[in-house]
């Protein structure tokens, strides 16, 4: 493909060069081959403009660049390149790829997932829902990607745009119609997803996360509102929207100003309601009530969170064309998402609990739902949780209020530490957990700081390991490390067990 019948619908500053053959797209230098275009884009911690030069050595023939200075030193140094000025350099790149892989988006029907917390439980169960009507799908997510059943690795909530054309085009090929992502806020305000056509647009929620990268809730929320309103290039058909959030009200007249038809959902509120809710630690069933009336839903999934996942869910499959018996056939079928309240068991007189949630929001619900759990037989509620580093210093003692408040013992331990000091970022969350007067202990190493709840557990108590869910790997300032909680919290388990505890 030539370089101008890429380039057709960029918005391009200037061209400058041959009419060279492209046989590929790139925006890291380092995977860069002969004969490819490299898209070179200033990031948030580091500019592709300074890569150009490694990648022509790489045998890149055309490079478009978000940099006049950069479009200028390359007419000079490389007229034999391609060269071209963009206004916006993650556009320009959602814009050439599906250019380049023919745009297999206009192929699928997209549905995508935002919201602080419940994106990959919904998008999970969504998927499910899809399937169970016969139809091939692609999954986008943080936990892992699917490819019309194959599983792939998950780099990014949301990839850049070139590898997510590039699924979307590895599914056109296996013959999948449906695509279902999570769409994070970074994405959105980035431009990872720019003029992609969704046809359905889910809300969760909005609840404190990522104000390291946005400032402030009210820019969280512009960002995620992207997805509604049209400034993502263009609205979606139908919007799914968590009425009984704080924002769902304002976000459902922007996405009808924009003219979309607006879904509403909520436990008491909404189109999609849930009525008679019976929750069990085994799983849960309540009954759907929607515009085409009432279903009885069964799940291994429970608490009141993952209702409201389910309500999302449902009204997006609806929309998607599903029946009522195919959302409650769809339910059924998926058993567990890995790292959301994920069981690990060894046989212990106990519950040891993995989940990944990382916002107090989301410490408070997961917390509140052991102690529905617990009460019954008198157990009590042990949280593990820590703080990311690198992040919103401000949520780290409202993560530790949170983690106080409902639980009977607490072990505040390191999560990502990232750059930061460990140690201080647990200074940091202490005080919210002092405040509350629960019992604690401090371990920075998270390994012996698992080994440390389990040991207190008693029988009938619920063990809570808060933060990383399904992740497999711990970052640290100057390495990452496998690291797993679930496998973790399994050897602790045999180590107690094998002791006779």
């Amino acid at each position: 493909m030539r370089i101008h019948d890429l380039l057709r619908g960029v918005d391009a500053v200037r061209f400058s060069g041959p009419q060279t053959e492209i046989a590929g797209i790139e925006y890291d230098s380092r995977r860069v081959e002969q004969g490819a275009l490299f898209l070179a884009m200033r990031g948030g911690t580091t500019d592709g403009n300074r890569y150009i030069a490694p990648a022509i050595e790489r045998g890149a023939c055309a490079v478009v660049t978000d940099s006049a200075a950069a479009y200028d030193e390359i007419t000079q140094k490389y007229p034999h390149i391609a060269v071209a000025e963009v206004a916006h350099g993650r556009r320009a790149l959602a814009v050439l790829s599906a250019n380049f892989f023919a745009h297999p988006e206009k192929a699928l029907a997209l549905s995508g997932v935002t919201g602080t917390n419940g994106k990959t439980t919904t998008a999970f169960l969504l998927d499910a829902m899809l399937n169970s009507m016969g139809r091939k799908t692609v999954l986008v997510g943080t936990i892992e990607y699917h490819v019309a059943g194959k599983v792939v690795e998950s780099p990014h909530t949301t990839p850049e745009s070139r590898d997510l054309l590039a699924l979307f085009a590895e599914g056109v090929s296996a013959g999948v119609t449906e695509a279902v992502l999570e769409v994070s806020s970074h994405a959105l305000e980035q431009g990872r997803v720019w003029s992609l056509p969704f046809d359905v647009a889910i809300f969760t929620n909005l609840t404190r996360d990522h104000l390291d990268y946005h400032g402030t809730m009210d820019n969280y929320f512009a960002a995620k509102t992207m997805l509604f309103d049209g400034r993502n290039g263009v609205a979606p058909r139908v919007a799914v929207i968590n009425v009984e959030d704080p924002r769902g009200a304002e976000l459902a007249i922007r996405a009808r100003e924009a003219g979309a038809e607006v879904f509403s959902y909520g436990i008491e509120t909404g189109e999609f309601r849930a009525e008679d809710v019976k929750l069990a630690a085994s799983g849960m069933h309540f009954t759907l009530t929607s515009p085409s009336g009432p279903i009885g839903i069964s799940s291994r999934l429970t608490g009141r969170v993952n209702v409201y996942n389910l309500l999302a869910a449902s009204a997006a499959a609806y929309a998607r064309g599903s029946s009522l018996d195919q959302i409650a056939h769809g339910t059924a079928l998926l058993e567990c998402v890995p790292g959301r309240f994920q069981t690990v068991d060894a046989g212990q007189p106990f519950t040891v609990i993995v989940d990944y949630a990382h916002t107090d929001d989301a410490l408070r619900n997961l917390i509140a739902l052991a102690r529905e759990f617990v009460k019954p037989q008198g157990g009590r509620v042990i949280t593990l949780f820590g703080c990311g580093g690198d992040r919103d210093r401000a949520k780290r003692p409202m993560m530790g209020r949170a983690a106080g408040e409902g639980s009977d013992f607490v072990v505040l331990t390191s999560d990502n530490p990232r750059s930061e000091d460990p140690e201080a970022i647990i200074q940091d969350a202490l005080p919210g957990l002092q405040e509350t007067g629960v019992k604690y202990t401090t371990q920075v190493d998270r390994a012996e700081a698992i080994r440390l709840a389990v040991e207190a557990a008693r029988p009938g108590d619920i063990v809570l390991l808060a933060g990383k869910g399904h992740e497999k790997t711990q970052t640290l300032r100057d390495r990452i490390v496998p690291f797993d909680d679930a496998e973790t919290a399994a050897r602790a388990l045999r180590a107690r067990m094998g002791a006779g505890q």
